[in-house]
């Protein structure tokens, strides 16, 4: 037996031994710290000792789902128990107009069951988290908490300005100072005639209990209490010195003093030497995107009919994930992220049924001493560090009575915005919890952030997208285009005349349209002869790449191509998944300008068609990564700007020379034949263009149809040459998606440094103007005006086209050794069309 397993099945056989022992006899013993009142209070209660120095004790609640793991329905049930109480006291007409308001972090989950149970009330929490953009609503203190500022940031403002009743809802009820300072600031701003304070256990002392009533009459409001019991704390003189010594002592002959896990600092000994790590995977939970995480900033009926429909099928996908075998599963959530995980363990709950015993418990801020003593309420304690970036600064985080729980595996669930580096590291949450438990499962849970208000009036409909053949010479079915038509728009302009406009800052590349380029009679034999070698690598690439989308991304993915020159690539993705898998995936092509970002309305056109985390967004290759940085840095201002979560910034691209992403189906720089030509390889379209005076805050960007160019359209060419190949190469593609998969295919951002070399050793001192791998310097070729072509020593057929499209403009190429790409090409650092000549020619500098 391990020992993890030994450790575990004794933590069991510890139980069963001591089930009848009041998890507060420790305390109770040494401090004299007693319950007295309903005889449900030590089956709800617990006690431990804080590292506070404002309050010695602390109320370990075994049915909260905080810091003690319990089963989902007994944790949902207590919070709904108490909503129907509620609504039962208001009667039907006032709980209609109800408001409940939670505490942050302990009563974010009970606030909201609350709510759920009370009926249609909308639910707001306090947060200690600032949400940028977001006005702050009120706020309050808590007199003897560890982090004490509470904000009120709801969504819409009027939320806590009706004169409904305001239901307030608390683990405890001890003092009565935090609910006074809650209704006087709330008060002073929306009045209103009644509020109701709801709680698990009322524990205010004779001297406390008055206060409330005396406060009622002086706001001249009534106020209620709703509790599953009551009763009160004995507390012996001199006990919260006694307390903090008790700590120190215990903390000092801790093996670890660190406090890294596990405390067990009684008088067992020495903790066990750490166990073997276990696994840690991500478990997509595809949850709706237009639900909130949790009450931050407004939860209402419609947001909470929205998750119920949802809940079933994310169950299902956690379920699915979990070990086989594994018969005791913890949902684990994460500080203020209380009601969603507790939903989602729920759902697992019922899922499994009785063959797997699911617990609940959530992840704290708040330090407590840990004690290896059956008669103590917090046995263990996991340390990591803060991941979601606080307000505060870094400090550790704290998981309770995991480690030693006799769990085969953990759900993590954790909001999007601390689903940061920090909880990857080391010492992260999710290496702690493997040192304990064989499987840990990771689900992130996208953080709503409210809408900016002017975004009421965009136009509740955006355009569909448009399709061949009226738009495009792809079948219908293949792609369509988030663009509007610019056809009928004069944009093309001279090459030489752009590039001045370009470098010297009077236009954005965007703007304008280069002329396209036709293809003499040789180069069009080029193409040919390079799609003839090519084809079957080509149908490798996208095999590859396709199958790691469908292991690592999603079941049924959206492919969303950055047009133009992913989208060929998307289409042969498309038909890939169809030949191999008989899925037929939407496709859409949309348009991402470096500087600008990703088209928004594109992006709010998706959200509205589709979930967002099954968005798998697709280029052709990687040059020096500037698309994977744009896009990357658009979806984190999209959220910030519209709320919307979920799309991932992680391209899909059939070749990756630059390392710059995870999800390629080569690194090998080779001649993608596509980017041999311009529309003519690309459905007839243009590349995209954004113009302030063609394209509006609510338009699609726009692109050009060329219809007049039919007659050299190579482009369903090139789409059967490579889904051909698909039959004899899908034996490769499987060892090939295999290795690729089981591979540390961490971007290295190889090709961004070598470009930031080429710069500075050619003088150009602009990476913009470097660009490196056959793709990138093609379209330079086409497109810019060239300088010169740095070719990798000894590269061969690859690099033909560029030859000859160097050889007709007069462009010199040069042989480099120890060039990580086949070949780089460089666009004249000091253009004017004087410097070159009216033939577009380069010079020599």
């Amino acid at each position: 037996m391990t020992e993890r397993a030994h450790a575990e099945g004794h933590a069991d056989k510890d139980a069963d031994k001591h089930a009848g022992l009041w998890s507060g006899s420790w305390v109770a013993e040494r401090l004299g710290v007693g319950l007295t009142g309903d005889e449900a209070l030590t089956g709800l209660l617990g006690l431990a000792l804080r590292r506070n120095p404002k309050r010695a004790h602390l109320l370990v609640s075994n049915v909260l789902g905080k810091h003690v793991p319990q089963s989902p329905a007994v944790v949902y049930g207590h919070g709904v128990a108490l909503g129907r109480r509620v609504r039962d006291l208001l009667g039907a007409e006032e709980a209609a107009r109800a408001v409940v308001l939670g505490y942050a972090e302990t009563a974010t989950g009970l606030g909201h069951c609350v709510a759920d149970g009370l009926g249609p009330a909308p639910y707001l929490h306090s947060t200690r988290r600032p949400v940028a953009g977001v006005a702050r609503a009120g706020g309050f203190e808590e007199s003897h908490s560890h982090a004490t500022s509470h904000l009120l940031l709801p969504e819409d403002p009027a939320l806590l300005a009706k004169d409904g009743p305001l239901v307030l809802v608390d683990d405890e009820f001890s003092t009565g100072n935090t609910v006074l300072n809650t209704v006087r600031a709330l008060h002073e701003r929306y009045p209103r005639k009644r509020y109701v304070v709801v709680a698990l256990v009322d524990m205010r002392s004779p001297a406390d209990a008055g206060r409330l009533d005396d406060f009622a009459r002086e706001i001249g409001a009534r106020v209620d209490l709703v509790t599953t019991a009551s009763g009160t704390v004995r507390l012996p003189p001199g006990v919260l010195e006694k307390g903090q010594e008790l700590v120190a002592r215990h903390e000092a002959t801790a093996t670890e003093p660190t406090a890294t896990e596990p405390t067990a600092t009684g008088p067992t000994g020495p903790a066990p030497a750490a166990p073997p790590a276990g696994s840690v995977e991500r478990v997509r939970l595809r949850w709706p995107h237009d639900v909130p995480d949790g009450g931050r900033h407004g939860f209402t009926a419609a947001h909470r009919a929205r998750l119920e429909a949802a809940l079933p099928a994310m169950a299902a996908r956690i379920a699915e994930a979990l070990p086989a075998g594994a018969r005791r599963v913890l949902v684990l959530g994460f500080e203020e992220l209380m009601y969603a995980p507790l939903r989602l363990a729920h759902a697992l709950e019922q899922t499994v049924g009785g063959d797997v015993d699911v617990r609940y418990s959530t992840t704290t801020r708040s330090p407590v001493l840990a004690v290896d003593d059956p008669g103590y309420a917090i046995r263990t304690r996991l340390v990591f560090p803060a991941h979601d970036d606080p307000a505060d600064g870094p400090g550790e985080r704290y998981a309770y009575n995991v480690a030693g729980g006799g769990f085969d595996a953990v759900v993590a669930v954790v909001d999007s915005a601390a689903d940061t580096p920090a909880l990857h590291a080391p010492d992260g949450l999710p290496a702690r919890l493997a040192a304990h438990v064989p499987h840990v499962l990771l689900a992130v849970v996208p953080s709503y952030v409210p809408r900016p208000p002017h975004d009421t009036e965009r136009p509740s409909m955006l355009p569909e997208p448009l399709r061949g053949p009226d738009f495009s010479s792809y079948a219908p079915d293949e792609v369509g285009w988030l663009l509007q038509d610019l056809s009928d728009v004069t944009l093309e302009a001279p090459t030489e005349e752009r590039e001045e406009a370009i470098q010297r800052g009077g236009a954005h590349y965007a703007e304008s349209l280069p002329v396209e380029y036709q293809p003499s009679e040789q180069y069009q034999d080029l193409f040919h002869a390079a799609l003839k070698t090519s084809a079957a690598r080509l149908a490798r690439a996208v095999g590859a790449v396709t199958e790691i989308v469908l292991a690592e991304r999603s079941p049924r993915p959206v492919l969303v191509s950055l047009a133009r020159a992913g989208t060929p690539v998307g289409v042969l993705m498309r038909r890939w998944a169809q030949f191999r898998h008989g899925l037929d995936l939407p496709h859409y092509a949309v348009s991402i300008v470096r500087g600008r970002g990703i088209d928004a309305n594109a992006l709010r056109w998706l959200a509205d068609h589709h979930d967002p985390a099954d968005v798998v967004f697709v280029d052709g290759w990687t040059g020096k990564g500037a698309i994977t940085r744009e896009l990357a840095a658009a979806l984190r201002e999209f959220e910030a700007t519209d709320g919307i979560t979920g799309f991932d910034p992680e391209i899909a691209v059939l070749a990756d020379p630059g390392s710059c992403v995870r999800t390629y189906g080569t690194r090998d720089d080779f001649l993608i034949p596509s980017a041999c030509l311009n529309s003519t390889v690309s459905g007839l379209i243009s590349r995209t263009v954004l113009r302030a005076d063609l394209v509006g805050p609510h338009d699609f960007h726009g692109a050009k149809f060329y219809r007049e160019l039919a007659d050299a359209d190579l482009s369903p060419d090139f789409l059967d040459a490579v889904s051909a190949r698909f039959p004899g190469v899908t034996d490769t593609v499987d060892a090939q998606a295999k290795d690729l998969l089981s591979a540390d295919r961490t971007p290295t951002w190889e090709g961004w440094a070598a470009v930031e070399r080429i710069s500075e050793e050619y003088g150009i001192h602009d990476v913009n103007l470097v660009k490196p791998g056959v793709g990138e310097t093609t379209r330079v070729m086409l497109r810019r005006v060239p300088w010169k072509v740095l070719a990798r020593a000894g590269a061969g057929a690859d690099l033909d086209h560029v030859r000859l499209l160097a050889e007709q403009r007069g462009v010199p190429v040069e042989e480099v050794a120890d060039l990580p790409y086949t070949c780089v090409g460089l666009i004249h650092p000091q253009y004017t069309r004087g410097a070159t000549g009216a033939d577009g020619k380069a010079v020599t500098l």
